[in-house]
């Protein structure tokens, strides 16, 4: 295959991507350019990090906007915050934080395995769910807030840091962990499939200029403890799958997505901390 197919695959696979990812629509003629199989939803996989990029300027896009029009107030980073997190999940449908519900409240529903898959099915939201959402956005409002009274400048490097890092490690658990969802039903099967290490270093891939770059304008701390802190939740996700499911569901993808973004906001604002700042002063 030459330079220009693989070019061409390679944008076919991303839209396909961004399609089932987000609520961007891929439609008539691009849409029968992209085409669909199963195989190349499975291959699209290795561009979900690059899903975070556009998910990331969205967020950044609007914290900014109203940071900047509404001007300097004990308020605005949280106003910005709340927008910014809003249009995140209007931009992916609450893809993720859908997922996020569905695992609290199979895994906090019951303690038998069979029983917790067959709750994780049920689309309603339960007591676990709706706390679990709750104290979800509760958590990430803070702490862009947090980030915002620091300045602009870290308040949107993380978002993108988050974003998109935070997209890879889902695929983490494809790698090492077998899908136990009820495959017949499953959106997410094709994606659930063993993922490649040439697809997982192509999604690798995806991270490295973004996190190039906020290595460089915010310091590498930031980028090491938002990526030990993004990556230590995902690791926490991946054991109490383990020992509750023997594996992982779709579902259980988009809560470690979730809590491993809250982890790179957390380990950012460490970073920009007196404790970690004083140590390197």
């Amino acid at each position: 295959m030459n330079f220009e197919a693989l070019v061409h695959e390679a944008l076919r696979h991303y839209l396909l991507a961004l399609q089932f990812f987000t609520r961007i629509p891929v439609t008539g003629r691009l849409a029968a350019w992209v085409g669909f199989s199963p195989d190349m939803l499975r291959s699209a996989s290795a561009h979900f990090p690059g899903v975070g990029w556009v998910v990331a300027a969205c967020a950044c896009s609007v914290y900014a906007l109203l940071y900047l029009s509404l001007g300097p107030a004990p308020a605005t980073p949280w106003v910005a915050a709340a927008f910014s997190t809003a249009a995140t999940a209007l931009l992916t449908g609450g893809f993720h934080e859908d997922g996020l519900t569905d695992v609290a409240d199979g895994l906090g529903g019951s303690q038998e395995r069979e029983r917790a898959l067959d709750i994780m099915k049920d689309s309603r939201i339960g007591a676990f769910g709706a706390m679990a959402l709750t104290l979800t956005l509760l958590t990430k409002l803070g702490l862009l807030a947090l980030l915002g009274q620091r300045g602009l400048s870290p308040a949107l490097a993380a978002l993108v840091g988050a974003h998109v890092f935070s997209r890879l490690l889902p695929l983490l658990l494809v790698r090492t962990m077998v899908h136990v969802g009820d495959t017949a039903r499953s959106k997410s099967k094709p994606l659930a499939d063993q993922i490649t290490r040439a697809q997982l270093a192509g999604a690798a891939a995806w991270c490295i200029v973004p996190l190039a770059i906020i290595a460089l304008g915010e310091g590498l701390g930031f980028v090491l403890l938002g990526v030990l802190f993004s990556g230590f939740a995902a690791a926490l996700l991946a054991r109490w799958f383990w020992l509750r499911l023997q594996g992982f569901t779709g579902d259980c993808l988009g809560a470690v997505q979730q809590l491993s973004e809250i982890g790179f906001y957390l380990g950012a604002a460490l970073a920009l901390g007196p404790l970690v700042r004083g140590a390197g002063g």
